[in-house]
């Protein structure tokens, strides 16, 4: 059974919270903390799966409460649920908080939203992953401009100037920006040429993001035995499901999100190829041989797949929790429950179109997706909008 463990201090909240998840207490243990002082207590006591934490409270606020949480029980998915806008506050919030919802929250998105950060915490403490990240030691660093400009990003004061000065000391990174903010992804309605109109246009927080995604392929290099073509193949693959992520009907924030996601969601990948080369190859091998998917052939092999070590790596470099979920199901987004057409369904669904795409570019007969992606797109209700994505997805075609 789940523990899930609400903080607010405001016994009203706390009341509400407590009937509208009363059929809950089947599957879900749920404690009561008035105060973050008192939370800190009952964590000291008992570990929780799950903190819903309110981000103004007297003494010890939301955010100094879920930071003590992260640094002392980081497996513990943090929530913070806010009525305030208070932009110090959320900027204290960023780097210790999982999701965030504002009051008054719907019960079903406050259900929803505890169910997927369960079943994420429970898929990237699989000990497979784990097994495999401690294999190959060292992880591959990021460049210092990523580092800074996180450190920059989540200071209250930060400024769009600032943070474009941090890229635009790097050329190469300034030029990458430029050329995929002026690409099909976000959709802006006109051409940018400098690095603070990008920022101006993206928000600081996606331009971070932008970064860590051009980062990643610089991070890591090719292993014995797979050629540099390979890697090249990967980021080709990477942009093309980005540009079509970017074609699907997705609100902007959630669209900026998956495509983010969509540029990152083969991370994972490239890891293999990189740190353990001879299992790459004979990844490929055992999918060839038993005609099965890639990551189907991963977690034959290895006990797990590219999506859920992708999601861990890019945890543990600080993405976004949102980010990290869409990138560790999207080739099972089933796994999660859905409120619509969100980030996870629009990568999955994205990956499917480009290898579509793959198949009809080189002149191929399209015989249409296998039982199990159509059985897939059946139970998330998309199924019969198939013909409108791939006509979506065109424009996209290499």
């Amino acid at each position: 059974m789940k523990r899930i463990l609400f903080v607010d201090d405001d016994k009203n909240i706390l009341d509400g919270i407590r009937r509208m998840l009363y059929p809950d207490k089947i599957r879900w243990e749920m404690v009561f903390a008035p105060s973050g002082e008192t939370a800190l207590q009952l964590c000291e006591a008992r570990s929780f799966d799950v903190v819903v934490s309110d981000m103004r409270m007297p003494g010890m606020d939301g955010a100094t409460l879920l930071g003590h949480i992260r640094d002392r029980y980081p497996d513990t998915a943090r929530i913070a649920l806010s009525g305030y806008s208070d932009d110090a506050l959320t900027a204290r919030s960023l780097p210790v908080v999982h999701r965030f919802l504002v009051k008054p929250c719907d019960v079903s998105q406050l259900r929803v939203t505890i169910e997927r950060m369960c079943t994420l915490q429970e898929l990237l403490t699989k000990p497979d992953i784990r097994r495999i990240i401690g294999k190959v030691g060292e992880l591959p660093s990021l460049s210092s401009t990523y580092t800074h400009l996180t450190r920059v990003v989540n200071d209250p004061n930060a400024s769009i100037v600032k943070v474009a000065a941090i890229i635009q000391q790097d050329v190469a990174m300034s030029a990458k920006i430029l050329q995929l903010v002026n690409s099909a992804f976000f959709g802006l309605a006109r051409n940018v040429t400098n690095v603070t109109d990008a920022v101006s246009c993206l928000g600081m927080e996606t331009t971070k993001n932008l970064v860590l995604a051009t980062d990643a392929f610089k991070a890591f290099v090719p292993g014995r035995r797979v050629p540099q073509s390979t890697f090249e193949s990967l980021e080709r693959h990477a942009q093309e499901v980005a540009c079509i992520t970017s074609a699907l009907p997705l609100g902007r924030e959630e669209r900026d999100i998956a495509v983010i996601a969509a540029l990152l969601h083969d991370i994972g990948r490239l890891f293999l190829a990189s740190k353990m080369p001879e299992e790459f190859c004979s990844i490929q091998r055992l999918a060839t041989l038993h005609e099965c998917k890639l990551f189907e052939a991963e977690e034959e092999l290895l006990g797990t797949s590219h999506a859920e070590i992708g999601a861990y790596l890019l945890g543990l470099w600080g993405l976004p929790n949102v980010i990290v979920e869409a990138i560790a199901h999207h080739h099972r987004p089933t796994r999660i429950s859905h409120s619509g057409f969100d980030s996870t369904v629009a990568v999955y669904l994205a990956e499917l179109l480009a290898t579509e795409n793959e198949v009809r570019s080189a002149g191929l007969a399209v015989n249409g997706l296998d039982e199990s992606d159509r059985a897939c797109l059946e139970t998330l209700g998309i199924l019969s909008r198939l013909e409108e994505f791939y006509e979506l997805a065109l424009p996209c075609r290499k």
